[in-house]
């Protein structure tokens, strides 16, 4: 399901992007697809057979002007149901938004500390960053005191391990070959 869930996304981001309202298409998927996650009764609406799909596509008006969301959601939801596609809603905000990283060279990072950092300590952080991948970064920060001091990074499949912990290991580990 998830190239079928990345092709969809993409199709998204295609129309999404030509139309200039790609990050509020983001944001209203994402409250839409909550809506759907929460409602047992939402999914099982538009998922049904029994249901005409004129009943699927009202409600989905109705839920667009209450979100106040755009017609391209609409458009994209009302496709969704034609065919018969509404389970992809739990992976499409995940595979849109990486999709959207993708084609405007946004790269996520997920740095790990021991101390939280100041906003002038993430920024240098993130514009270092920037340098080593040539993409604009998107920094997620957490706390692990485990770590003693440094920073772990994870950028997609690169790590990059400045931990205190990660080189007190690779000390002990010489000193026991030694």
């Amino acid at each position: 399901m998830k190239a079928l869930t990345r092709r969809y996304a993409a199709a998204l981001a295609d129309v999404a992007l030509e139309g200039g309202v790609a990050e509020a298409v983001q944001q209203e998927l994402a409250g839409f697809a909550r809506l759907w996650g929460d409602s047992s009764e939402l999914r099982n609406f538009l998922a049904s057979p029994a249901v005409p799909r004129s009943e699927k596509f009202a409600l989905i008006e109705k839920l667009i002007a209450r979100m106040n969301a755009s017609r391209v959601l609409r458009n994209f939801l009302c496709v969704l149901v034609e065919n018969h596609r509404t389970p992809l809603l739990a992976e499409l905000p995940a595979a849109f938004r990486a999709e959207l990283d993708r084609r405007l060279g946004i790269a996520e990072a997920e740095v790990t500390s021991s101390y939280a950092l100041t906003h002038a300590e993430q920024e240098e952080l993130r514009r270092a960053l920037e340098r080593f991948t040539g993409k604009q970064v998107r920094a997620e920060y957490r706390l692990d005191e485990g770590l003693i001091g440094g920073l772990v990074v994870r950028i997609g499949s690169t790590v990059l391990d400045g931990s205190v912990r990660s080189q007190l290991a690779r000390l002990r580990t010489q000193l026991a070959s030694e």
